[in-house]
């Protein structure tokens, strides 16, 4: 298969209508649909299931779906690390490091300090994610490494080591009776009505269901927490340097937290070995 066809098949697979597709991709709608058509017939498998409502994906059509949508993120994966190497080659070496915003800050500091100190060290690009996007953004090669953290990231397929595992906090508005508790469990604080626990973007842009705010970063979600419109369950590390207007409260029964490095486990950059060595000395 040619990445331009399954580039084909992920637009029409996506829109569920081939003429958005067409105009998605930026060609006309009959040459979309005869591609389709080969791919289905060199696969001697429907892909895809016409009728006059619409379009909807086969069994096969969804397998493919998921398929053909990791192998075009290799595929643009290649591509960035392949420039970024072109660049390293030139004179112009430096490693992208994909970070959780808001989370992991001293450590990351700690890193970047220690990574400096290295001979011939590289420049750092720092990439702030949402959070879950750090796993994203290593796989289709927009970052080198990333700071992760089990059991909330993907980790499958990452070559890891990891860095230390701690336990969660409650952030909640200074003056909230709950917090002056010494701490508190689950249940009490996915039970306050009046703090309920903010909506992260799924990786398609939509956002679950449920009470609380749409949330797009940690900027955000601290200010509605300060404005008593949300709370946040956080590892404890995200205390640090809490904003004014902000408390935290440990919370004894929430899963506790490891933070891991991960790459690639076909690099062969010096600068992301570098990376894991420093952050493995810490």
């Amino acid at each position: 298969m040619e990445t331009r066809e399954l580039r084909y098949f992920v637009a029409v697979a996506e829109e569920l209508h081939f003429g958005r597709a067409a105009r998605r991709l930026g060609i006309a709608q009959p040459p979309l649909s005869r591609a389709i058509g080969g791919l289905e017939r060199r696969l001697a498998a429907a892909l895809l299931e016409r009728g006059s409502r619409g379009v909807t994906l086969t069994e096969a059509g969804v397998v493919l779906l998921r398929e053909a949508r990791a192998a075009l993120d290799a595929v643009e994966a290649a591509e960035r690390r392949t420039r970024r190497a072109a660049r390293a080659a030139a004179g112009r070496p430096a490693v992208v490091l994909a970070a959780k915003a808001g989370a992991s800050g001293e450590l990351l500091a700690k890193l970047l300090d220690a990574y400096a100190a290295e001979p011939g060290a590289a420049a750092v690009d720092i990439v702030l994610c949402g959070p879950g996007e750090q796993a994203r953004v290593l796989r289709d090669g927009r970052a080198d490494v990333a700071l992760l953290h089990r059991p909330f990231d993907d980790t499958a397929g990452f070559d890891t080591e990891d860095l230390h595992t701690e336990g969660q906090v409650v952030i909640l508005p200074a003056g909230h009776p709950l917090g002056v508790r010494p701490h508190l469990l689950l249940a009490e604080v996915t039970g306050l009505p009046d703090l309920p626990l903010p909506r992260w973007p799924r990786p398609d842009g939509t956002f679950p269901d449920g009470p609380g705010p749409q949330v797009r970063d940690h900027t955000q979600l601290t200010q509605l927490i300060a404005l008593g419109r949300a709370c946040a369950v956080v590892p404890e590390s995200g205390r640090t340097g809490l904003r004014e207007g902000l408390t935290a409260v440990p919370v004894l029964d929430a899963p506790r937290v490891t933070t891991v490095i991960a790459w690639p486990p076909h690099s062969r950059s010096t600068a992301v070995a570098g990376l894991v060595r420093a952050a493995t000395a810490l």
